[in-house]
């Protein structure tokens, strides 16, 4: 397949999708379970993002250092630590783990 044609696919294809969310009616917005899934959803998809992005390589399920990363990460969220301390538990647990030889 040439790759302009992909490219113009997948232009035309995000021009309808969209188009499609205009033209949702307002009414159907407003219900409170749509509401509630719209709320959830990006948490929901960013989980999984992160989850696919740290458990995996090449297809496999691994466990190494980026594990141990996330894990310090969720650990300085619920010690309620600053979004910068977070990050910088997560960079330095996962270096560590990997100079050990993880």
């Amino acid at each position: 397949m040439n790759i302009w044609i992909a490219i113009g696919a997948t232009a035309v294809g995000c021009y309808l999708v969209k188009l499609l969310g205009l033209l949702v009616p307002a009414g159907a917005l407003e219900r409170p379970l749509v509401q509630r899934l719209a709320a959830l959803l990006p948490v929901a998809l960013l989980a999984a993002l992160t989850a696919q992005q740290t458990f995996s390589a090449n297809g496999a399920l691994v466990l190494d250092a980026r594990g141990a990363g996330l894990a310090a990460a969720a650990l300085a969220l619920v010690l309620r630590a600053p979004f910068l301390v977070v990050v910088a538990a997560a960079v330095v647990v996962t270096a560590g783990v990997r100079a050990l030889g993880g």
